[in-house]
């Protein structure tokens, strides 16, 4: 499909997902009078769900810095959110999230990692992250299973599905790392299958290219088993991100004025969620988290206001992202431009003294 023509459906996509959300949030007839439900809302649970989202870009950023600045590279916290900015915007409006990562490694190109080293570092995001939220999932369901049998029905086959997609990631790009061979051949036979239809027009050069792409993994991953403790901060770091996440929940539910359900169900139903929706390959999985969350919290919010929930949940998980993200791309150009201005100026006071130099 055309570059262009998907950005066009990803955009009409999101619009669409939009339309319905305000549509489900203002035409309940369980809810007298929506406006007199959001002028009530408490402001600082609302502070509070700001801070889940701050607290989900600061240490996915944290991720980045932390590993690069492992490895020799000077790149400040302020850069590192601004790769993790950009990474949740081209995720929220490409298919299946394909676009965050390639653009995060481009961003951190643009500052001077190289783009072997941007690569690992988005992996090592990766497989911190699907390893916390799927060992999350599974102690949480597991410490509240009746309750979730109970809200979810005939619903649970969802949940086994997303997590089952969730953990498989993490088993393979290990396997990358201690059985590179294994997934090299795999990676072989996958290619040639793809090229007998159609999907791979040149077999050698995909081979090696991925190729060259496992040898970096390989290679990192095992440079970083040797540093225990930079594992620790990576995982502390993707467990503090994933939980401002999936914690916003709680304080919407708060906002409302909800009470009987315990904060730690909340969580649990967020964390499901989150790992039956992420899997659907659409922008900012739409349509799956919108219905997902009118299912799985149905009888929750009460009085109607599960779709206003949901519209203020959704700002703050998805919407948000795209404004901010917008913003950020914008900075990062100028930033950019600044940095190839000064050094030309560099360059230019180094060729002005050169004369006089060679002249003494």
């Amino acid at each position: 499909m055309n570059p262009k023509l998907k950005r066009i459906l990803s955009f009409l996509f999101i619009v669409l997902s939009i339309t319905a959300v305000f549509f489900i949030a203002f035409s309940n007839q369980d809810l007298t009078n929506a406006w007199d439900a959001i002028k009530q809302m408490n402001v600082f649970w609302l502070g509070a769900i700001f801070l889940c989202w701050l607290a989900y870009t600061f240490f996915d950023g944290m991720n980045y810095w932390c590993y690069l600045n492992h490895q020799g590279f000077k790149i400040s916290i302020g850069r590192a959110v601004n790769v993790a900015l950009i990474g949740f915007y081209y995720s929220n409006i490409t298919p299946g999230a394909t676009g965050g990562q390639p653009m995060q490694v481009n961003s951190m190109r643009k500052a001077g990692i190289p783009v072997g080293y941007g690569t690992m570092a988005v992996t090592i995001r990766f497989i911190t992250n699907q390893t916390v939220v799927s060992v999350l999932a599974l102690v949480l369901f597991l410490l509240n299973r009746s309750f979730v049998y109970q809200q979810l029905e005939g619903a649970i086959w969802f949940v086994r599905i997303g997590w089952l997609i969730n953990f498989a990631a993490v088993p393979l790009v290990l396997l990358a790392a201690f059985k590179r061979n294994w997934i090299q051949r795999l990676a072989e036979l996958l290619i040639g299958w793809l090229e007998k239809i159609h999907l791979v027009r040149n077999k050698d050069i995909t081979i090696s290219k991925v190729t060259e792409v496992l040898d970096t993994y390989h290679t990192a991953l095992l440079d970083l088993m040797h540093s225990p403790g930079q594992i620790l901060l990576q995982f502390a770091c993707s467990a503090a991100s994933l939980l401002g996440l999936l914690s916003s929940v709680i304080f919407v539910y708060h906002a409302f004025g909800m009470k009987g359900t315990p904060w730690y169900q909340l969580l649990t139903l967020s964390t499901l969620l989150f790992v039956s929706a992420s899997y659907t390959p659409l922008p900012g999985a739409s349509g799956a988290q919108e219905g997902g969350f009118l299912l799985y919290f149905k009888g929750i919010f009460k009085d109607g206001t599960i779709g206003l929930a949901l519209l203020i949940w959704r700002f703050f998980t998805y919407y948000l992202f795209l404004i901010v993200g917008v913003f950020t791309i914008l900075l990062e150009k100028i930033i950019l431009r600044r940095e190839a201005r000064k050094r030309k100026r560099e360059e230019e006071e180094r060729s002005g003294k050169s004369p006089g130099d060679s002249g003494e």
